[in-house]
């Protein structure tokens, strides 16, 4: 594939998204960012003669647009309602986003994309002892990773309807700098410079973390030389116990606070191990993750700190 020159991106205001919009900057690559009209953190979206914004809820986009006449190469499609707490099996919600993913392959095709690249889930398997491949068997336990399945086999059916390439991603735990409140680095790190006392489950759990610098590669490696119809699983390919990435958090900030390890018990369908296979993302595109769970948890800390004072 050549070279991305222009790209499409919707539900950008999240940590993997806004990484994203930076790295293109910096690889000189013209971002159009979809955004809802009352999104709280579209000011997170950066003003940058390569950066154009306009407004596109999930429900607009079977209808958007745009006023101009330029053309991209790239769909990426992060934007997806009731991705936390019981939002997550509210069927009738998460069914919709399903058909918002087929929306946007439509968008990707009137705006002249030549490829769609979807962000799936982690929850897509289930509970899995061994790594995540593209070819692990999927088991999903809620409505979020049965309507993230689903999508991702729909809209690759419809992308070769229309004459699109399409790949689709399976993302496990992502942090960073504008991560969600409610995800563990994020809440952990608020807390604890908040002053406030944290809880936790036992931490036994294994987990693979990947930093949203890495991620943004990931995608942009996936956008230039991914395989069309192919799945990638994203993480970093290496884990560590929960109870030690918690650790890692509190020594950064205040190692004689009380950690609250083992104060809850794990919610029920508790995923106990979480690793992606990366093989076929780095022998495709060349993808190796850089950043350590511990500078990456640095990075995180001073970008909080320097934006919440």
């Amino acid at each position: 594939m050549a070279s991305l020159k222009k790209v499409v991106i919707s539900g950008a205001t999240g940590s993997i998204g806004m990484a994203l919009i930076s790295y293109f900057i910096k690889k000189h690559v013209e971002v159009l960012v979809l955004y809802r009209n009352n999104s709280l953190r579209a000011n997170r979206i950066p003003d940058h003669p390569l950066v154009t914004k306009e407004i596109c809820s999930l429900a607009d986009m079977s209808s958007f647009v745009l006023k101009s006449d330029n053309k991209y190469d790239v769909f990426y499609h992060f934007a997806w309602e009731g991705t936390f707490g019981d939002a997550r099996n509210d069927m009738y919600l998460q069914n919709r986003n399903v058909q918002y993913t087929l929306d946007a392959v439509h968008l990707a095709k009137r705006l002249g994309c030549h490829t769609f690249i979807g962000a799936g889930s982690q929850a897509e398997y289930g509970r899995v002892e061994g790594k995540l491949t593209p070819y692990t068997p999927t088991f999903p336990e809620n409505g979020y990773g049965i309507a993230k399945l689903c999508a991702g086999h729909m809209s690759r059916i419809l992308c070769k309807q229309l004459g699109l390439r399409h790949i689709w991603t399976r993302i496990l735990s992502v942090y960073g700098p504008m991560d969600n409140e409610y995800s563990l680095t994020m809440s952990t790190i608020v807390k604890l410079i908040n002053g406030e006392q944290t809880h936790f489950t036992s931490g036994e759990q294994i987990w693979d973390f990947l930093y949203s610098e890495d991620a943004a590669n990931a995608f942009y490696l996936i956008g230039e030389k991914g395989v069309n119809g192919k799945t990638y699983c994203l993480g970093s390919g290496n884990t560590c116990l929960l109870k030690d990435a918690v650790t890692e958090i509190i020594n950064q900030i205040n190692p004689s606070v009380k950690i609250g390890i083992g104060d809850l018990p794990y919610p029920p369908n508790q995923v106990m191990f979480l690793c992606a296979d990366i093989g076929s993302l780095t022998a495709d595109t060349g993808f190796v993750p850089l950043v350590t769970f511990k500078e990456g948890v640095r990075k995180t800390i001073e970008w909080y700190k320097k934006n919440n004072k």
